[in-house]
């Protein structure tokens, strides 16, 4: 298990190629191509996940099914989230497509949440670049859907996500990106704008 820092950028759809010319200029390499990622969030009947996510407790956890559906060999994966006292970290588990079915059908187990079902499905375009000891990914076209209804909503803004080590110091990381930082989470807004 390796924590990291993960800091959200809030940025204005008309800002993104500021930022852009920004990283540039601190010499950004791509290391990815853009891609489409799609990932299904799951809850409890309680919500339970959204409401210690906007309460900010610890410990807490998100956890979704996430693949790259444009990719003719894409994989899906178990993705939980954690945020604990100690800081933040991934465990990633890959997953078959009979796996996947099981698990959208009888939901997931989890020893803090309980049996928790699909409720949001969420999709964007993400750019993949690198600034010395930082990954930058840039996130549009930000689509959510409700799961087990039609209903949409497409999201105009742009998310910039900064990863780094945790024995970074914060504040020279937020210094060096000069732009908002935001407490944004694609799910919470996904499940605000569900509930509205």
């Amino acid at each position: 298990m390796s924590f990291r820092i993960e800091e959200k950028l809030f940025v204005k759809k008309e800002a993104v190629s500021g930022f852009k010319e920004f990283i540039n200029k601190q010499s950004a390499k791509k290391i990815y191509n853009s891609r489409v990622v799609e990932s299904i969030y799951f809850e409890n009947s309680k919500l339970q996940m959204y409401e210690d996510s906007i309460e900010g407790l610890v410990p807490r956890k998100k956890i979704r099914i996430r693949n790259y559906p444009e990719q003719s060999n894409s994989e899906h994966n178990l993705e939980i989230k954690i945020s604990s006292v100690e800081g933040r970290f991934k465990k990633k588990i890959s997953l078959n497509i009979d796996k996947v079915k099981h698990y959208k059908k009888f939901g997931i187990l989890d020893d803090q949440y309980g049996i928790c079902f699909p409720k949001l499905k969420v999709s964007y375009v993400r750019e993949y670049y690198q600034v010395n000891d930082v990954r930058i990914t840039i996130d549009k076209n930000i689509l959510y859907k409700e799961y087990l209804s039609e209903f949409t909503h497409k999201d105009r803004d742009i998310i910039v996500e900064l990863k780094t080590s945790i024995k970074k110091n914060l504040d020279d990381l937020i210094n060096y990106f000069p732009i908002q930082k935001s407490r944004f989470s694609k799910y919470c807004n996904g499940i605000d704008i569900l509930n509205n």
